[in-house]
């Protein structure tokens, strides 16, 4: 998404009910919370979600950071996260952009983004409002899904063949990211409520294909998280 240009996300935009089912199966062991506690602890800091969606991430973030700021471009999207939240008073929900971030210069410690498709490739402005809003020292988190590893990233590229998740790479690495890569579970309630996730996210015959492959309940998912931190400034001797 971009300031004047938002990018439809048509998964969450057109099923945000299966989205969140979504949600609740990806990563079942908690790895990637693990890696962003590291790399970005969030206890008693400001921390903003870019592209919160419903807010299904906000209230982990609130039961510890000092203030948490959802960003969201999508006005049924942000009610639902207005509402999902109405009950934390450390967290706000507000209309926003990757590039148009509605925070005031070195406000925040941590902005968070995950699968949301805005940074990368061709991307720059995202990540220099980011840099804009964190306070020195500050950390902006990239979470992306690593097409490269399998299965999930083999449905993904029949689907998308153009995408070149090396190149993506390399963006980010030329930005001064650093990378690590989190193997995670999604597990599902169902061989019902998978279908329908997969449905949203592939088309009906790489679906399908997916579906016939997985013989339970849950399939392995790889993710890259990219992390930059702010420079704090020259060091005076």
């Amino acid at each position: 998404m971009s300031g004047s240009r938002v990018i439809p996300s048509p998964n969450i935009w057109n099923w945000p009910s299966v989205y969140e089912a979504e949600n609740r199966a990806q990563d079942a062991d908690g790895r990637i919370a693990e890696v962003l506690a590291r790399i970005a602890p969030w206890e008693g800091a400001t921390i903003v979600d870019v592209g919160c969606g419903t807010g299904f991430h906000l209230p982990a973030f609130a039961s510890s950071a000092a203030r948490v700021v959802g960003v969201e471009p999508h006005g049924p999207l942000i009610k639902a996260a207005r509402n999902r939240t109405a009950s934390l008073p450390n967290v706000r929900v507000a209309e926003g952009s990757a590039e148009s971030l509605p925070l005031d210069e070195q406000s925040v410690d941590i902005v968070h983004a995950r699968t949301a498709y805005f940074f990368g490739a061709g991307c720059g402005p995202g990540i220099t409002e980011a840099m804009r809003v964190l306070r020195p020292g500050g950390v902006l988190v990239v979470v992306d899904l690593d097409v490269s590893a399998s299965p999930y990233g083999d449905w993904m590229r029949a689907d998308l063949p153009k995408y070149d998740c090396a190149a993506v790479e390399s963006f980010f690495e030329a930005q001064g990211f650093a990378l690590e890569r989190v193997d995670t579970r999604w597990q599902f309630d169902s061989r019902e409520t998978m279908r329908a996730v997969l449905g949203i996210e592939f088309t009906e015959r790489t679906a399908a294909r997916a579906a016939r492959s997985i013989p339970g309940l849950g399939f392995d998912v790889r993710y890259r998280v990219h992390w930059r931190e702010k420079p704090s400034g020259l060091e005076r001797g």
